[in-house]
């Protein structure tokens, strides 16, 4: 159990699928394929890092849970703040470093850091974060496998101006950016999928809020989207309260 894929929490990571709401989600996981071949097949690159940015709730731990399952390697796992609540700095840096060491032993390994800036301790008033944290993933970022061996490293965060700050944008071989759902089309798409009314509901909804502009002013994370469907599902008059909901955002 201490090797192999943390497959229980991955998928917690996507308990609502991936849902393809504009062509930059498919290019998102096209271009995730296309950094696993990389570092399966490539001999010059043993390791990459990538790192998805892009505002609170837009689906990137979802979209990063998804490229490393997908990815089939035999090591694949996953470093939380939820799984380092109450952890000390050191308790921290030790247990990151233990899954590095360990994904060393696997010949492919995938590594999902998520929500990175929490992992440091961030915070705005102040600011403070752990320095230690920080430069352990820093040097780890940076630390090629051993021979034969080969790592991928995908790792998501909402405060990519406070990495950059820190310097650490600059040890990612490349960068992603998961936009919000920014046209009604997109709305539709994930309406469609959830299937939270009928055609005709579905269509006096957007309606309303075609009406009311909101094509122009629109921008949300998938995640509220789905808690906002859930919730309007629940009430007697659907379409009222999803639009509402939307209007007041």
């Amino acid at each position: 159990p201490a090797f192999g894929v943390s497959e229980a929490e991955l998928q917690q990571c996507v308990q609502n699928h991936i849902i393809p709401f504009s062509p930059s989600v498919k290019q998102i996981l096209t271009d995730g394929r296309l950094y696993v071949d990389q570092v399966r097949q490539s001999s010059r690159t043993p390791l990459v890092s990538v790192l998805l940015n892009g505002p609170a709730g837009s689906g990137k731990t979802a979209l990063a849970a998804t490229i490393a399952m997908q990815s089939d390697f035999p090591f694949i796992k996953l470093i939380s703040p939820e799984t380092m609540v109450g952890m000390s700095e050191t308790a921290k840096v030790t247990e990151i470093n233990k899954i590095f060491n360990d994904s060393y032993k696997s010949p492919t390994s995938v590594i999902v850091i998520d929500a990175i800036e929490r992992l440091l301790d961030y915070v705005p008033i102040g600011p403070r974060f752990s320095n230690s944290v920080l430069q352990a993933l820093l040097v780890l970022l940076k630390k090629k496998p051993p021979k034969d061996r080969r790592l991928l490293i995908l790792a998501t965060t909402t405060q990519r101006q406070i990495l950059d700050q820190m310097d650490m944008t600059d040890e990612f071989s490349a960068e992603i950016y998961v936009p919000t759902i920014t046209s009604l089309e997109g709305v539709d798409t994930v309406l469609q999928q959830l299937e939270l009314f009928d055609d005709n509901e579905r269509e006096r909804a957007l309606s309303i809020l075609k009406q009311a502009n909101m094509d122009q002013k629109l921008s949300i994370g998938v995640k509220k989207l789905l808690m906002i469907i859930e919730m309007a599902r629940q009430d007697e008059d659907k379409v009222e309260k999803f639009v509402n909901t939307i209007l007041a955002l």
